[in-house]
C-alpha cells in the first residue's frame, strides 16, 4: 500500500523514457517485449496480491513481484543510488527520476513481467480476499474453505491478498491464537477475533510506514521492525506478558509467537531442533 501510494505520486501520468535490465533473469515474460512501455505514460498504479502493477497507455501492464528481498528505490535526476550495481535488477527512468528494483543476496526471486490486456493481468491474480475490505462473514468463509493452519491460511495469496510472513505473526499474536491451530477448529468468536486483529494490525502498520516515510519514498520497507511484537524477536520479551518469544523454523522462513499469549504456555515443536534434541525438547516455556 505504501509503495503504491509513493509510486502513484511520482510516476502517475509520467512517460517512461528508458528501461535497463541489470539481470536478464529478472524478466519473466517475452511478449510484449520490455521496451513496449518505453515512450508511454503510466496511467495507474495498483496492487494485485503481493504484486505491484503499473498500468501504461495501450493496455500494457508492468507487474513487479518483490518476493522476500526485493526492494524499490527512487532517485531524482542526478542523485546517486548509493548501492552496489550488482544488486540492481532493473531500472526505469522517468523525466523526474528513476525507479530501481534491487535485490540483495544470491537467490534471485524478485521478478518483473509485462502483460497485455486485462485478461492476461487477471491470470496473475491469485484471487485472495482483500482482508481490509472483507466482512467478518466473508473473512471466515475464506478462512474455512479449506483446512489449513492459521499461519498458512493467512499467508496463502489464494485465500487472502497481501498478507506476508511478518504481518501474519503480528496478526496471530494480536488475536491470541496459535499459528498451528487448524482453520476447521476455529469457533465463531475466534474467527471474529482474528478478523478484527487482521484489520487492526494491517491498518496500524500502514499508518506506521506512512509516518516513517513522511512523504518520502519508502526505502526501508522490511519484514523486521523494532516495533513488532513477535516477528523477528526470537528470545526477546513479549510486549504483553514478558515471556521470551518463540519460533518455528521451516524452509527459508520462520514463524514467531508467544507461548503464553497464544498456545497456553506450550512450545510448538521446531522440526529441526526437536529432531536434534528428541526427548530433551522443552515442551513448555517453563522447561526452557
Amino acid at each position: 500500500m505504501v509503495y503504491v501510494e509513493a509510486l502513484a505520486s511520482r510516476v502517475g501520468g509520467r512517460v517512461l523514457e528508458h528501461v535497463a535490465l541489470g539481470s536478464p533473469f529478472v524478466l519473466r515474460s517475452v511478449t510484449p517485449p520490455v521496451d513496449a512501455i518505453v515512450g508511454h505514460a503510466v496511467s495507474g498504479v495498483r496492487r494485485i496480491g503481493k504484486r505491484i502493477v503499473l498500468s501504461f497507455d495501450g493496455d500494457v501492464f508492468l507487474v513487479i513481484h518483490l518476493m522476500i528481498a526485493g526492494r524499490l528505490r527512487w532517485r531524482e535526476p542526478g542523485q546517486k543510488l548509493g548501492l552496489g550495481p550488482k544488486i540492481v535488477q532493473a531500472s526505469f527512468r522517468f523525466p523526474n527520476g528513476t525507479l530501481f528494483l534491487t535485490e540483495a543476496g544470491s537467490t534471485r526471486r524478485a521478478s518483473i513481467r509485462l502483460v497485455s490486456g486485462d485478461a492476461a493481468l487477471a491470470e496473475l491474480d491469485p484471487g485472495g480476499v482483500e482482508p481490509l475490505d472483507a466482512t467478518t462473514e466473508q473473512f471466515r468463509a475464506a478462512l474455512t474453505r479449506e483446512n489449513h493452519t492459521l499461519k498458512r491460511a493467512l499467508t496463502d495469496p489464494h485465500i487472502f491478498s497481501g498478507i506476508g510472513n511478518a504481518y501474519s505473526d503480528e496478526i496471530l499474536h494480536a488475536a491470541r491464537l496459535s499459528p498451528l491451530k487448524l482453520t476447521s477448529s476455529l469457533t465463531a468468536d475466534e474467527a471474529a477475533r482474528l478478523h478484527d486483529a487482521t484489520r487492526a494490525t494491517l491498518l496500524v502498520w500502514i499508518d506506521q510506514l506512512r509516518r516513517e516515510t513522511e512523504g518520502g519514498f519508502p526505502e526501508k520497507v522490511t519484514a523486521f521492525h523494532d516495533a513488532m511484537a513477535v516477528h523477528g524477536r526470537f528470545r526477546q520479551p513479549c510486549p504483553v506478558c514478558g515471556a521470551p518469544v518463540q519460533r518455528i523454523v521451516y524452509a527459508t522462513n520462520e514463524c514467531n509467537y508467544c507461548a503464553i499469549c497464544q498456545t497456553g504456555g506450550r512450545r510448538l515443536a521446531d522440526r529441526a531442533m526437536s529432531r536434534l534434541l528428541k526427548e530433551d525438547w522443552p515442551r513448555t516455556v517453563d522447561d526452557r
